[in-house]
């Protein structure tokens, strides 16, 4: 399986359901692969030193002689996990393939090869709906939807079912939704209640039960190059990216 975690709206906490599913998923003993897609490199940083790179996924998606596999990184913490990293470069990929036949499908090409030594790969993407996240689209058999429990947590969710449904229609048929998760949950406002029941009403049976509540433990992780289920394992937020992963791969 290869899910795409996208969402063209910032601040919805793709990354974080990037890192602490993936890291869910790993801890299951699935073998899993988290390619982080966007050029803040915030998946890479969280898990290692991105300054002793010598390659990232730039070079990868913009030469044709780098391998997915030669800048593939064990994750040390976290048995079952690998990521392959970006960097700032990745901002220049869209005027690199401009025009090239091939622009939309360099991530699955380079997948390729690599593919069948992972249970699971997690596509983190950047918060736009340009090349990158098409090249993602395009490679991923499933799409999960983070939807910040926010007053404008739907703004923008049309645009991006409706690039979906254009990928599904020629480049990707394969394609699906697996589902929406509602995150930055804060259950104790009844403005929290109301946008839950709006994103219901507009997902139905696609939105996950779990929900992912506001976390400081989730926000602290990261710098300490750990995902939630390391750093604090006893938190709610393990507790809720757990039951993520059982529900994702219920799914499948």
């Amino acid at each position: 399986m290869i899910l795409a975690i996208a969402n063209q709206k910032g601040g919805v906490g793709k990354t974080t359901t990037a890192i602490n599913l993936s890291a869910a998923l790993a801890a299951k003993g699935l073998r899993t692969l988290l390619i982080d897609l966007d050029p803040q490199a915030n998946s890479s940083i969280s898990f290692l030193d991105v300054h002793q790179l010598e390659h990232t996924l730039y070079d990868v998606l913009a030469e044709p002689g780098v391998e997915l596999r030669s800048v593939v990184q064990e994750v040390e913490k976290q048995p079952n996990l690998s990521v392959a990293p970006s960097s700032i470069a990745l901002a220049k990929i869209e005027s690199k393939l401009l025009g090239e036949i091939d622009s939309h499908y360099r991530l699955k090409d380079a997948l390729a090869p690599v593919v069948r030594e992972y249970e699971m790969i997690v596509l983190d993407t950047p918060p736009t709906l340009g090349i990158i996240t098409v090249n993602a689209l395009v490679a991923a058999t499933h799409v999960l939807i983070p939807i910040q429990s926010s007053y404008f947590a739907l703004e923008g969710t049309d645009d991006l079912i409706e690039t979906i449904d254009k990928i599904k229609q020629r480049a990707n048929p394969q394609l699906q939704i697996l589902g929406a998760v509602i995150t930055l949950h804060d259950r104790r406002t009844l403005l929290a209640r109301d946008i839950q029941d709006q994103i219901q009403r507009a997902f139905g049976d696609r939105l996950f039960k779990t929900t992912i509540s506001k976390s400081v433990r989730l926000e602290e992780s990261p710098a300490y190059r750990e995902s939630i289920f390391t750093f604090a394992p006893r938190s709610s937020g393990a507790y809720e990216y757990y039951r993520l992963s059982e529900e994702v791969l219920s799914r499948v």
